[in-house]
Formats: C-alpha cells, structure tokens, sequence
C-alpha cells in the first residue's frame, strides 16, 4: 500500500507557482491578483477561505478578501460580482459557497465572467471541459488528477467507479476520467444514493473516487486487492481523542479497506490540500490571460 501525500504534491506545486511568479515579477509582469467574497460566518468557509488568502502569500499573488454579513441582499452580491468583474487589476475571483438561503448560488455564479472564474463553476467553463477544450477546471476534480499523474497511476484502459455526482466533485470527476489523454481514457460509472448495487460496483473497479460525504461509507468488503482509492470526503464527526471533540472523517473506512490499496489518499492530508493549489494554478492562468 503506498499513501499518497497531498501535503507534499501541494507544497511542490506550490513552490513551482511561486517561481514563475517571482519569474513574471522580475520581467516587469503584472503579479497575479485574486479576490475572494465570504458571505457570513460559516466556520468551514472561514477555513477554506484563509487558507486561500495564506496559499496566496506563500506563491507570492496578490489577494483581496470582501466581506459580507449573512443578511446581504442577492441585489447587492450581484453588484459587487459586477464591480469585480470589471477590475482590471482582479484577475480571478471566487464567491465562496455555501450562500444564505435568500440568495441562489446559480445566479451568482452565472453573473461571473467565465474568464475570471477560477473555481470552474461557471457554465461556459464547465461546458468547455467536457468538450476537452481550455478552461478553468473545478478545484477539487482537477487536484484529483494531478495526484494521479504526480504518482505515475495508470489509468488508460481501467474501470474508474465515482461515488457521488455533484456538481462541484463527481461530475466533472467523471468526465475528466474519461478524457483522451493522461489522466484519463478510463471507463467511467458514477455511483449516487440511488444506484441499488454500489457494492458489486466497487469491487469490479481499478480506481474508485469517493465524493459522497458519507463518513466512512467505503469498506473493506467493497474494494478488491490492488485498487486505488481517492477520498475526498471530509465531515467533522465526534471523537474521544481529540481537544475539540471532534475528527475529520473521509468517505473510506482507511484502516479496512488501506491494506486492500495499491495507492490511497489519507483523510486529512489528501485530496484536501491539492483543492486549495489547484484555485492557484487556475490564478496563475487567469493572471497569464493564456485561456481566455
């Protein structure tokens, strides 16, 4: 069984950013600016949305955070997506999700310009990359196939099963794996909450991409000898072992089915990291204008 270490991959790639960066800067370039809008206090946004100011310092980009309270209007969110939209110095911005209930997520992500949208959800990016065209990919889905090509996994010819089709992880999972090319040329299932046989599906893959958020779903007696095994899940559940009384959990049940892996990402320290480097490569992009 071999872990396959998202903290390692992200901070090499991390440090490939920083001197193209420093390289961009030094032939008098523009440095990369991105601009992130919290909307609230949710604790998982406030995480995520740190982090994404921190990776930003550590590459060396330029980064703006906005800051909303939960009762902003969609009126006044839309604006500011305007506002941003049309700032020359803002090359990528992301908007982060969850948002308060009265505003929807679809709008808003619609009024993005596609060419700024370093999250991928916009539709025109969206529609792009399953056409196999250039495009900003989705963060998570994309950081999936750098560990994969980082590690050197086979995927031409194999039976790729994905738990889970959500926007943000298992669809775009899903078409990226079947792509001509490397990563890729897989033969793809996509799994959810009503396939009736997810069992006999699993053992019959050679790589399984869980994106369900179901704590420890995955288990031991659904993995065959040899499979690679990607988690994404990460849900906070209770713990006795821990100050705050509670753990990150991920979608595998890791000490069952780890033993059965040729390759496996641990929960956390996995896909996690790969996440946040991979809206920086999409930064790095928008700021180089090599896409769009």
């Amino acid at each position: 069984m071999n872990l396959i270490d998202g903290k390692a991959i992200s901070a090499q790639i991390k440090q490939e950013i920083a001197e193209e960066v420093a390289n961009i800067k030094a032939a008098g370039g523009k440095t990369p600016h991105l601009a992130a809008v919290l909307v609230g206090h949710d604790g998982g946004s406030e995480t995520y949305v740190a982090a994404k100011v921190k990776a930003c310092e550590e590459v060396g980009f330029k980064s703006t955070l906005i800051r909303y309270e939960d009762d902003v209007t969609e009126t006044e969110l839309l604006a500011c997506v305007e506002r941003l939209n049309n700032d020359t110095d803002i090359d990528g911005f992301i908007v982060q999700l969850p948002l308060p209930k009265h505003i929807s997520e679809d709008k808003i992500t619609e009024a993005i310009d596609y060419r700024k949208d370093v999250d991928g959800f916009h539709p025109v990016n969206v529609g792009r990359m399953s056409l196999g065209l250039p495009c900003f990919l989705s963060a998570t889905p994309s950081g999936i196939m750098e560990l994969l090509k980082r590690y050197e996994i086979e995927t031409k010819g194999k039976h790729c099963v994905i738990l889970g089709r959500s926007n943000i992880v298992g669809k775009p999972a899903a078409v990226l794996m079947m792509q001509k090319g490397y990563p890729g040329d897989c033969t793809v299932t996509v799994c959810h909450s009503r396939t009736s046989n997810i069992k006999e599906m699993c053992l019959q893959a050679d790589i399984i991409i869980a994106a369900l958020g179901v704590p420890e779903f995955l288990k031991g007696d659904m993995v065959k000898e040899g499979t690679v095994v990607i988690d994404v899940g990460t849900t906070r559940v209770p713990s006795d072992k821990t100050k705050s009384g509670f753990r990150l959990a991920g979608d595998v049940a890791f000490d069952e089915v780890a033993p059965k892996c040729s390759y496996i990402t641990p929960v956390p320290g996995g896909v996690g990291p790969m996440t946040i480097v991979s809206l920086m490569k999409n930064t790095l992009l928008a700021g180089k204008k090599v896409i769009y």
